[in-house]
């Protein structure tokens, strides 16, 4: 069995473990930003492909205790690298630190290079070259207080990259936040959904993905597939049955709306990009003049907020016009609303139901849930 890692984004372990759980993951564990969990080859090949909520699939290669840079170069020397990829591949190596008492992180990144080449050097005579921009194997150093931990990045680029890239506009919302935003949230295929501001469609397109049982990561190539110990046949196994699960488009319960026109042509475009034009109902219109579609459902949106917009006046002048839109419109749906503008839940004058810690990026976000129950949740 091998030891992996799956990195995700901050207050999204949880999910993550239960989703992981549920493709069949044994000890998946919750850590800060992550989850750790055993398996084989097939299994971070799964994980790659299925997984909607982890940023990555890191493979454990080499962990031991360390009071010096010469520990870690050692242990990175010892490291039998040759059993998962040759000197012909382009490299790069990372690192990341919490708590390290060593100075300079650079240095030790170098460290670790250096002791990867000089073992290739000696084993097949010839080096690695190092490619920081596109590698064909990343390696992945993680230090912290006196422990260190060496992985290989099975996944190449960010599992947020889905197979076909799409234009996310001014401010992205990863795909990933998206689908963890939507288990948290509780939200399933057989419950109506609705975007009223929904940007380049992240929230409708992931939706309608996982409605449609499209997996995540077909259509895109891995870091696994350059990998030694990751058989072909395994993996055309694992995408062939994500191909026959997949179901052709139709029409679902899941509209999306924004005032600005581009915002809808762009998700128009998004969900033409992936096959998915009949799924999502899209219009035009302000949410302060927008009605909900059915008599119950979920809202699941993220509103513009300062990092985006850069008005906080604006933003906060809009937020009680959208309270009393939730409050007089859309009782009998509840309503997810992620804000980097952490004044949302005082001036939308809502009773929140919950307060969800998250991260978009570097943004420190809340997702806030309010159940919306006409004459009952109005906050004086």
């Amino acid at each position: 069995m091998i030891s992996f890692y799956a990195p995700c984004p901050k207050g999204l372990e949880s999910a993550l473990a239960e989703e992981l759980t549920e493709l069949g993951v044994d000890q998946a564990k919750v850590s800060d930003a992550g989850v750790a969990f055993r398996g084989n080859a097939r299994t971070a090949m799964c994980v790659n492909l299925e997984s909607r909520i982890a940023s990555r699939v890191l493979m454990q290669v080499a962990q031991g205790n360390y009071e010096r840079e010469d520990d870690i170069y050692t242990l990175a020397r010892e490291t039998a690298w040759e059993n998962w990829f040759d000197s012909t591949l382009t490299l790069k190596v990372e690192t990341s630190a919490i708590k390290c008492p060593l100075k300079s992180i650079d240095f030790l990144t170098l460290r670790v290079k250096d002791a990867i080449c000089d073992r290739f050097r000696e084993i097949e005579g010839q080096r690695p070259s190092i490619d920081v921009r596109e590698p064909q194997v990343q390696v992945h150093l993680h230090l912290d207080k006196w422990q260190m931990t060496l992985y290989i990045d099975t996944s190449g680029p960010g599992l947020f990259r889905r197979g076909v890239e799409r234009d996310t506009g001014a401010a992205p919302l990863k795909k990933n936040l998206a689908s963890g935003i939507l288990r948290l949230a509780g939200w399933k295929p057989e419950i109506p959904l609705y975007d009223p501001m929904c940007g380049s469609g992240t929230f409708l397109i992931e939706a309608a993905q996982i409605s449609l049982g499209h997996a995540p990561g077909l259509g895109r190539s891995f870091g696994f597939e350059l990998l030694d110990g990751f058989t072909a046949r395994d993996w055309q196994e694992l995408k062939s049955a994500a191909e026959e699960r997949a179901q052709p488009a139709r029409e679902l319960q899941i509209w999306g709306s924004d005032i600005a026109g581009y915002a809808v042509s762009m998700t128009r475009e998004n969900l033409a990009a992936l096959g998915l034009d009949e799924a999502v109902l899209l219009k035009q219109v302000n949410v302060l003049e927008s009605s909900p579609p059915v008599p119950e459902g979920m809202m699941v949106t993220n509103p513009p907020y300062g990092v985006r917009v850069g008005e906080d006046e604006e933003m906060a002048e809009f937020y009680p016009h959208l309270g009393d839109v939730l409050k007089r419109r859309y009782s009998g749906w509840v309503a997810f609303i992620l804000s980097g503008d952490l004044r949302l839940s005082k001036l939308i004058r809502l009773s929140v139901e919950k307060r969800m810690p998250l991260f978009n990026g570097q943004i420190d976000c809340r997702l806030f849930q309010y159940t919306l129950i006409a004459g009952s949740n109005r906050r004086d």
